[in-house]
């Protein structure tokens, strides 16, 4: 059976997580039935944690998960959701972030969900992303509404019962996102980067250095849960990209800074996809791996991986350079 960790200081959840961007059919298609299906068997395979978005295919992740388990899962298992809130008005905060959990329990079939993250960047007041600015009110929150707010409003639900904690996405720009860990009342869960190539790909939208690994150590040294994301890097980290993409797509220039790595993963008897889940599990300070698996048959490949446990030292060192010169 899967191992289960501490996740952070709130409970025990499986090192794999089911997320929703493959339930949603972000990273290919797949019909319902098969996205129902996948819930099931990850279940069967010891899968506790279920992590979704009202963004990951426009509900369809929620409304598998909803269908999955009729409103009626097993007590052990737990489910989370987000609110991407952007920059909106500091009076319409409170009120935005309680109707989109509303919706979104409605659509789960749920009276509420163990973790809340914040799906929005968090970045400095006064930021301005060198791309996507344009754009950046409806997926960016600048820092004192963060704290003035969007805290203070995860505090009131959680009070309430409608949520168990909250946590953040923290894909923002770093050093906010670490400022973010160290204060109180600091999130409890943080879903953070965690790849062969520490690479964000194409959410990241800044220019500083992304500095997953950093991020991961001071949600270490405060007590905050860390979910990697990405371990795939949305398919870069595999055999082959199983979506079109435009050459210089972020994901595409990523698959090719990896042809090092896919050699490694040859040697050593294994597929893309192994080695870069095997090593995500295998960072320091990284609690569980969040999966982003459309079927049953990718989940199959994720449950073997993990259960094959560690990847050895040597070829964690191997991997490392590989990064460096990368």
């Amino acid at each position: 059976m899967m191992q289960n960790v501490m996740l952070g200081s709130l409970w025990p959840v499986s090192r794999l997580v089911l997320g929703g961007g493959g339930l949603g059919q972000l990273w290919g298609t797949t019909s319902r039935e098969e996205a129902v299906a996948t819930v099931h068997a990850a279940v069967a395979g010891g899968i506790t944690l279920f992590d979704l978005a009202p963004l990951y295919g426009r509900g369809e992740a929620e409304a598998v998960i909803g269908e999955a388990f009729a409103g009626r899962p097993a007590p052990e298992l737990r489910f989370t959701t987000k609110c991407q809130l952007g920059n909106v008005p500091a009076e319409a905060v409170a009120s935005t972030i309680r109707r989109r959990l509303e919706r979104s329990l409605e659509t789960l079939r749920l009276s509420r969900v163990d973790l809340l993250f914040l799906h929005s960047n968090i970045i400095p007041d006064g930021y301005r992303f060198p791309r996507d600015s344009e754009t950046q009110d409806h997926f960016a929150t600048p820092l004192s509404l963060f704290r003035d707010h969007v805290r203070p409003a995860f505090e009131k639900l959680r009070e309430e019962g409608l949520i168990g904690d909250w946590g953040i996405t923290g894909i923002g720009v770093p050093e906010t996102v670490m400022t973010v860990l160290g204060e109180a009342p600091r999130p409890s869960v943080v879903q953070c980067i965690a790849n062969c190539l520490d690479s964000a790909g194409s959410i990241q939208r800044f220019d500083e250095p992304a500095q997953p690994r950093d991020i991961i150590a001071t949600a270490r040294a405060h007590g905050v849960g860390v979910l990697g994301i990405r371990a795939v890097q949305a398919g870069a980290l595999t055999d082959a990209i199983d979506r079109p993409l435009p050459a210089d797509h972020p994901e595409v220039l990523d698959y090719h800074r990896a042809k090092s790595l896919r050699a490694l993963a040859a040697q050593a008897g294994m597929t893309m996809a192994d080695l870069a889940h095997r090593y995500a599990l295998s960072m320091d300070g990284v609690d569980a791996v969040i999966l982003g698996v459309k079927n049953r048959q990718e989940l199959a490949e994720c449950l073997a991986a993990e259960a094959a446990g560690p990847l050895p030292a040597e070829l964690i060192r191997a991997i490392d350079e590989c990064r460096r010169s990368a």
